[in-house]
């Protein structure tokens, strides 16, 4: 689990092995409207489509919307204060030190958010995984889900102290400070077209583009297609270098180097996912919060598209 992401087939024979320990499984769906990522037709939410099923054997489900801080422009799912998240893993039953796999029901999508929320800005001592290709894949395999009505929740767990580690979460005011330093790379997740500002933000009210300096890396060129599940370490590197990022260098022990960003810090996580693959400290990643939702509402901060002829020019 170290590198934060394991196959269906070593969580199932996890917990059917005798005398292992317990490995929390959690069920961390999102939906995202107006996208391939929207909820199906005919269900109400993420929560309702884990209460029917099917869904893993004794998982639990995180609402990331829930559990999250309210923020004065109304941006979906910010990071949660201490004390609202010390709350919602005490609900959960899930201690300092458990071993936690979280999957989502698209393959390699949201889940990715809880593990950053758990491992990287929360500094959780134990075993932190997604579920490669997530609840598809598990089904693909035939293993067994549960469908119905959920088991009630665990019994809680005593309310444990989680604090936020500094520098796992940026700011509209560092972002803006890094424009001119260029401290860090600044890696966007969302896909191309959106970079350039040729497509329609999925948000009303949004100017498209992207932030001067900004590097795409859209989510979907880090997944295998149709499958959703990560990508060969081979294939990520080649990737990463294409986006002028130094894999050699990012491996090294050092301060953070790499923030990532997309249209509202979801899919950001799966940057950092990757990037971990291939050996970077988890330490020398994090995310803006706020990503294009927030600077791509605010009327004053600068975005850069693709012009008619190729090259950059400012957004108005």
């Amino acid at each position: 689990m170290e590198t934060g992401l394991v196959s269906c087939e070593w969580l199932k024979a996890e917990l059917e092995r005798e005398g292992a320990g317990k490995v929390h499984v959690v069920d961390s769906t999102w939906y995202l409207p107006n996208s391939p990522f929207a909820v199906p037709e005919g269900c109400s939410g993420a929560q309702a489509a884990f209460s029917a099923g099917p869904r893993l054997p004794g998982s639990v489900f995180f609402d990331v919307d829930a559990v999250s801080s309210q923020h004065p422009m109304g941006l979906p799912h910010m990071l949660p204060n201490e004390e609202t998240f010390s709350a919602a893993m005490a609900a959960l039953g899930i201690e300092s030190d458990a071993r936690v796999v979280v999957y989502d029901r698209h393959g390699v999508f949201s889940a990715p958010r809880f593990w950053y929320t758990l491992k990287v800005a929360f500094g959780h001592q134990g075993d932190v995984a997604v579920l490669d290709g997530g609840l598809p894949r598990w089904l693909e395999l035939g293993f067994p889900v549960e469908e119905g009505e959920a088991a009630p929740p665990p019994p809680p767990a005593k309310i444990a102290e989680w604090k936020r580690v500094p520098g796992s979460s940026w700011d509209v005011d560092q972002v803006r400070a890094n424009i001119d330093s260029r401290a860090v790379a600044l890696v966007d997740a969302r896909p191309g077209p959106r970079f350039l500002g040729l497509a329609p933000e999925p948000r009303a009210g949004m100017r498209g583009g992207h932030i001067p300096g900004s590097l795409s890396m859209p989510f979907l060129d880090l997944l295998t297609s149709p499958k959703g599940q990560m990508k060969p370490r081979d294939e990520l590197d080649k990737r990463l270098r294409e986006a002028t990022l130094s894999v050699d260098e990012l491996t090294k022990p050092g301060e953070l180097c790499v923030v990532s960003s997309c249209g509202s810090g979801l899919t950001a996580c799966i940057v950092g996912l990757a990037l971990h693959q291939l050996g970077m400290p988890l330490s020398r990643w994090g995310v803006y919060d706020g990503a294009w939702s927030e600077w791509g509402a605010i009327k004053d901060t600068p975005i850069m598209k693709q012009g008619a002829d190729g090259s950059e020019e400012p957004v108005p």
